[in-house]
């Protein structure tokens, strides 16, 4: 247990932190509502009707942009393992972690070239 204390030290400082930070910022933060900071607001887009009470398309670019952030992100996790134990793999992890990178930058290329990236 002794070797974990400092883990749980640190993650009952983080706990504090955060619910101290959400209570002080209730407690002194100000209290002014009007109807633009009560709407929803999620991406730029602007607010409407319930869905059943409009004929308006959603846009679905918003959640195209996410997918392609967390599949580019996951790539960012399998690589700090490798960085870590790379010294104990020798070239085999190096070849390895080529092919996956390379196979990452053609997904790239062609999430690219199909106009994922694309705002307008």
């Amino acid at each position: 247990m002794a070797l974990y204390t400092p883990i749980l030290i640190l993650g009952a400082i983080a706990a504090l932190f955060a619910v101290g930070s959400v209570g002080i910022a209730l407690l002194i933060g100000p209290r002014r509502y009007n109807r633009a900071k009560l709407e929803a607001y999620e991406c730029g887009i602007e607010p409407v009707e319930p869905a059943g009470h409009t004929g308006q398309r959603f846009p679905i670019k918003y959640y195209l942009t996410a997918m392609l952030f967390i599949v580019f992100d996951i790539e960012i996790v399998f690589l700090y393992p490798w960085a870590v134990a790379f010294d104990r793999m020798g070239i085999f992890a190096l070849v390895e972690m080529m092919l996956f990178m390379a196979t990452v930058f053609v997904a790239y290329a062609y999430v690219w070239r199909r106009g994922g990236l694309e705002w307008d």
